[in-house]
């Protein structure tokens, strides 16, 4: 399956976003997945199954309880996918920082008084 395909159910995408702050246990990517999306615990269960199958977790357990966290390696493989994407962003995020930045300079010059006769 291609990363992109991974990354193209919202659901997943979901786990991802929870994951992405630490560790989770399954039970509570599923209580948050349920009650966002109005899916079945076996359904959490079957997407937590291909993120892993696919690198995008890992799972560990400790006791009765299963921790998942992102895996780095699909992450990456999305990552390169995309890259030869990238110079449709960036130049246009560079030039609106470079506007963003020359904005709070104009304004803090104002507050200061400088350029003032």
């Amino acid at each position: 399956m291609h990363a992109l395909d991974v990354l193209g159910d919202p659901v997943r995408r979901r786990i991802l976003e929870l994951l992405a702050e630490g560790e989770e246990s399954a039970g509570a990517i599923g209580s948050v997945i349920q009650a966002e999306f109005g899916i079945s615990q076996p359904a959490v269960s079957q997407h937590l199954r291909l993120l892993r199958e696919q690198r995008f977790t890992t799972v560990r357990a400790e006791g009765t309880r299963r921790l998942y966290a992102v895996d780095a390696a699909g992450v990456q493989r999305a990552s390169a996918w995309l890259s030869p994407f990238e110079r449709f962003w960036k130049g246009p995020l560079a030039a609106l920082d470079t506007e963003l930045a020359r904005g709070r300079r104009d304004r803090a010059r104002e507050g200061s008084g400088e350029g003032e006769e």
